[in-house]
């Protein structure tokens, strides 16, 4: 999905709007003491994905549901909010969001999510004008890197930026050119 990351049109014209999600995420409850705080109450509204599969893929009694139950609570949590008159307890709700049901977690329904998510970049990228597979960025990071690999060996740092020469000198643990 980074494909879409970019600030111009194929034309080079500047984009007045973000073309590409930042994708984080994580399973179960460990994202819900990573960062729905932040979903809930930050200042920044920010779309949420939850995929939730019907059928475990363990025989653990009890914890799929408890999975399940928490996955539903939180996508409603965030679209109904809680009013309160204190303040910091306020959730404004009205966040948004989309909830995914797998029937199960199979090479067959990963693959649809994955032509999805595919299929979406590349719509996103056709209505907005964008080349979503250049990756000019993306090179500009390789030739660097050929140029930095041969100073991490050598240890020269001669015409290099202050941050980067001193990462490289740090990296390579003080050791002189």
């Amino acid at each position: 999905m980074e494909s879409n990351g970019k600030s111009v049109d194929a034309q080079g014209r500047p984009l007045a709007f973000g073309t590409s999600p930042v994708l984080w995420g994580e399973p179960g409850t460990n994202g819900q003491h990573a960062y729905f705080q932040m979903l809930h109450q930050g200042t920044d509204r920010v779309p949420v994905e939850f995929i939730a599969v019907r059928e475990p893929a363990h025989e653990l009694p009890g914890h799929h549901e408890l999975l399940l139950a928490n996955a539903l609570a939180q996508a409603q949590a965030l679209m109904q909010g809680k009013a309160d008159a204190g303040g910091h307890r306020n959730f404004a709700g009205n966040r948004p969001s989309t909830f995914f049901v797998l029937d199960a977690l199979s090479p067959a329904s990963l693959g649809a999510l994955l032509a999805l998510y595919e299929h979406r970049v590349f719509t996103s990228g056709a209505v907005w004008g964008i080349d979503s597979f250049d990756q000019w960025g993306v090179e500009l990071g390789k030739v660097l890197a050929t140029d930095i690999a041969q100073r991490l060996a050598s240890g020269s740092v001669e015409g290099l930026d202050p941050s980067t020469a001193g990462l490289l000198r740090r990296l390579r643990g003080g050791r002189p050119a």
